[in-house]
């Protein structure tokens, strides 16, 4: 279960349904048999499954509606394989057909670690000059350096916490005092990416020569890591501490079910937010490259951008987007914006988790 879920889950509302499908893209064709219209046909396009599993307010359902009414000779069908990237990384390592033309929902973590695991990239450089939309994505979300990965949204991590129990903490060093013992929740940066996205907060913060000892302070002071992003909201809900790492849209699901709005406080440490863009990209050897490009171009307009906040409840990637009143006012967004390059991350993201959890985890 996903942050969406889980909050529409526990906070009370429907669920549901999904689609998915194999094959390779089709269009108009002579009697050759070569394609004549690049924009027709089907374009498989696969993603995680909570980002199409609820059409009422998830952004899959409504996208594939849109899209097809721009390009009506176009079907899209959503794949969403239990793996999810890593379907599309032991194909091309076992050297099968990549059964899809474009991924959605690729962050830099994956992509870093993606390219390490292949000798040939499973994405293709995106001819930019054809995205008329390019211009608009902000500077500091544009994550892969061969414009393989074209950003479409982003959260940002912060600190939610219960006002009615703890006052916000404005530094990393005042989470190491007394005043915050025994107060903060984290997920374990292996398997978790706002876990992940914290703990390359840190290093930010702290350099990677600090940053393991400021973990060290942190779990001195009684800091808890659980599994996953579920596991520490659901422990947070219930009342076990009164912090906990997640988003600073948290306050976007209260407003939206009637929770009380002192315990989802949002605080920015150092006034910093970190940015976990999610990415969208063409595999390389797709059949559709036009159809696909047109997608991804599609994906950045003013209008698909405004309603990213709605249905996905991330900050749009451009600066076009006209998000509605209720996202701008209870979506925060951090005085400073803090990531790791791809060049950061190259090379160093496996050993500085490996190391987290030698330190955390294992004790």
């Amino acid at each position: 279960m996903n942050r969406r879920e889980f909050l529409v889950a526990s906070l009370g509302t429907g669920t549901a349904a999904l689609a998915g499908c194999t094959g390779g893209p089709e269009g108009t064709t002579t009697t050759a048999g070569t394609t004549t219209d690049p924009y027709a046909g089907t374009l498989h396009v696969a993603t995680y499954e909570p980002f199409i599993d609820a059409p009422s307010v998830s952004p899959g359902t409504w996208i594939k509606d849109r899209f097809e009414e721009e390009y009506p000779d176009a079907t899209l069908e959503w794949l969403t394989p239990e793996n999810e990237l890593n379907h599309f990384v032991q194909r091309k390592q076992a050297g099968v057909t990549i059964d899809a033309d474009v991924y959605v929902g690729v962050n830099p973590d994956e992509l870093v670690r993606v390219d390490a695991q292949l000798d040939d990239s499973l994405f293709d450089v995106v001819p930019t000059a054809d995205l008329t939309n390019y211009d608009a994505i902000e500077d500091d979300l544009r994550f892969d350096p061969r414009d393989r990965a074209i950003p479409f949204d982003t959260g940002y991590i912060s600190l939610v916490y219960d006002d009615t129990v703890v006052d916000g903490p404005a530094t990393f060093d005042d989470l190491l005092t007394e005043e915050y013992a025994d107060t903060l929740l984290v997920q374990n940066a292996q398997n978790s990416d706002p876990g992940r996205a914290f703990l390359l907060w840190t290093i930010a913060n702290r350099g990677e020569e600090e940053y393991l000892e400021y973990w060290q302070g942190l779990m001195d002071n009684g800091a808890t890591v659980l599994g996953d992003w579920n596991a520490t909201y659901t422990a947070y809900q219930n009342g076990e501490r009164p912090m906990v790492v997640s988003y600073s849209t948290d306050q976007v699901y209260a407003n939206r079910y009637d929770q009380e709005m002192d315990r989802h406080q949002i605080a920015f440490l150092d006034d910093q937010g970190y940015a976990t863009p999610e990415g969208m990209a063409r595999f390389a050897g797709t059949d559709a490259p036009e159809l696909a490009t047109a997608f991804l171009d599609f994906m950045l307009s003013a209008e698909v951008q405004s309603e990213i906040p709605v249905r996905n409840v991330m900050f749009p990637a451009t600066t076009h987007a006209s998000p509605p009143g209720e996202f701008t006012e209870f979506a925060h967004r951090p005085p400073e914006t803090v990531i790791h390059t791809y060049e950061d991350l190259e090379g160093s993201l496996d050993g500085w988790v490996e190391a987290w959890a030698q330190q955390v985890v294992q004790g």
